[in-house]
């Protein structure tokens, strides 16, 4: 949804550039000798923004008749430059989207090797008293695990900031209460290393203001990723077996992630499509809510609901509609949920009748 969000806020901006080119066209020539009639330069760039206005969504424009060379050339060139600019965004978004969604696991891994920095530090510390935490049998499985290694070594995923992981580990963890618990411990059990660990993301790694701010600053999508980021670390700690000799498998971003890459870009692209062809139907659906007018990110909600409808046939109807309206409540406003709900009940049973929502397999089960 931020995709689509952020291309379309791109697609806006870029109008505005075509514009400020039609009216840089007609701008007076400084520097020409020649008399400049600003009255008629002025008369030509209005009459070619209302015609761009009118025009810039027929990609294949060329002239209006009755209209000056300098008017039509100048409009054909903004409408080309556009689509252009527009065509660069939808690519560059699309592939970014992909990126984003694997820095996910990219950061997950990057957490997995702060701990084993956070062990390395404890181990060069003078003063001593970490021999339990250096010695942590989940610590040592972290860095033995080849895969782990494997993946860190070919996405440069090493936590090289020492400076950071020893200020860190100084500041936050050498002085928590349940660390220094911990380091009392004669002969601490797996179990209890374990706890440590799981101590150590939970509420510190996880919970830290300061840690929290480093990490968004590194990466903006920190925040709305760090639920996720967390529940792989630590499933990953639960997966560690006692056993020294036994191995345990890195978590994935989803069981596959081929599958739901092309699941993603299908419905970025088909939501570009279902934008323009049924932006009428979503017009007349709407004008009597009673609402000033409709949230981007609700308009953004209900052309990706439409497009799941329509081009993904083995996911029930209900089941897109319960998923945006899940989405509406955590990322628009407070009439949002109610909004979408009441508009995609509505546009589903009239695509339905049409033909144009066609479910098959799973997707013909009766969610009501």
């Amino acid at each position: 949804m931020q995709t689509i969000f952020a291309y379309r806020q791109s697609r806006e901006a870029n109008y505005g550039i075509a514009q400020e080119y039609i009216a840089e066209r007609f701008a007076p020539d400084l520097n020409s000798m020649e008399v400049q009639d600003k009255g008629l330069l002025n008369e030509q760039k209005q009459e070619a923004l209302k015609i761009f206005k009118e025009n810039y969504k027929n990609q294949s424009f060329h002239s209006v008749k009755g209209s000056e060379k300098k008017v039509n050339e100048a409009v054909d060139d903004a409408i080309r430059h556009y689509y252009s600019d527009v065509d660069k965004d939808f690519k560059f978004f699309k592939k970014n989207m992909v990126h984003e969604a694997e820095k996910i696991h990219d950061q997950y891994i990057s957490i997995l090797n702060l701990l084993i920095a956070f062990a390395a530090k404890a181990g060069q510390d003078k003063r001593g008293g970490h021999d339990n935490f250096v010695k942590n049998l989940l610590i040592h499985a972290l860095k033995f695990n080849e895969s782990l290694e494997n993946v860190s070594l070919r996405r440069n995923l090493k936590w090289e900031d020492e400076s950071i992981a020893w200020h860190w580990f100084k500041e936050f963890i050498k002085v928590d209460e349940e660390y220094l618990e911990y380091q009392k411990l004669d002969a601490p059990t797996f179990e209890d290393d374990r706890a440590i660990i799981n101590h150590i993301i939970k509420n510190i790694l996880f919970k830290n203001e300061v840690i929290d701010k480093h990490m968004e600053e590194g990466d903006l999508n920190w925040v709305e990723d760090r639920a996720i980021i967390k529940s792989l670390v630590t499933k990953t700690i639960k997966s560690i077996p006692e056993e020294k000799d036994e191995d345990f498998e890195l978590q994935e971003l989803s069981y596959n992630w081929e599958d739901d890459k092309a699941f993603f870009i299908m419905l970025f692209e088909e939501t570009t499509n279902v934008e323009s062809e049924y932006e009428e139907l979503i017009a007349k659906k709407t004008k009597n809510w009673d609402i000033e007018r409709i949230a981007a990110t609700d308009k953004v909600i209900l052309d990706m609901a439409i497009s799941e409808m329509i081009n993904f046939p083995s996911i029930p109807v209900k089941v897109t509609i319960n998923e945006y309206i899940e989405i509406a409540k955590k990322y628009s406003t407070p009439k949002s949920k109610t909004f979408v709900n009441g508009v995609l009940d509505v546009i589903a049973n009239e695509l339905v009748e049409s033909g144009d929502i066609r479910k098959s397999g799973r997707g013909l089960i009766d969610n009501k």
